[in-house]
């Protein structure tokens, strides 16, 4: 049964009818036709769906619609606001400086894994500035790339890393 339920995306709320037991997942790509979170293996298992829940990624296809409550969500197109928020910046950069590293080390090949590969990325570098390669190693881990793409995405991040460093 269908009910109206208010989640919070993005930094903005959202209205939405859905049975409370729709993966979250589907509200995001059907209902707000966003375009970062991808069905991938529909098990929570490959990470391709994987957003942030007040900054703490969550597998979207295994999330219950019902179950974001008041929490606020973040896929990857609001990565770059909430990285300015993070930051206290004035204004939001085009891209998350992750997927400006993504692009510059050339880590996307089919492009399946981005959207989780990013949010892991993201969350982990929201925590730790620094983290060394047994860190994002160990963060990353669970979260799959079909084009075995790791040495590219560990470079992104490792990249990443050192400009948010800089920019203190």
């Amino acid at each position: 049964m269908t009910q109206e339920m208010k989640i919070k995306v993005n930094g903005r709320d959202h209205v939405v009818n859905a049975d409370p037991d729709t993966p979250l997942i589907y509200v995001l790509i059907n209902d707000l036709e966003l375009k970062g979170p991808r069905f991938g293996c529909g098990l929570a298992q490959c990470g391709s769906c994987s957003v942030l829940a007040d900054g703490v990624e969550i597998r979207s296809c295994q999330t219950p619609i019902a179950d974001v409550g008041k929490r606020a969500i973040t896929t990857l197109e609001g990565l770059p606001e909430l990285y300015a928020q993070q930051k206290k910046l004035t204004k939001a950069p085009d891209l998350h400086p992750l997927s400006q590293a993504f692009i510059d080390h050339q880590a996307m090949h089919c492009g399946y894994c981005y959207n989780g590969q990013t949010i892991k990325g993201a969350e982990l570098l929201a925590k730790n500035k620094a983290p060394t390669e047994a860190q994002i190693r160990e963060h990353m881990d669970g979260h799959i790339c079909r084009c075995g793409t790791y040495p590219r995405i560990l470079a992104s991040i490792q990249s990443a890393a050192a400009k948010i460093s800089k920019e203190g």
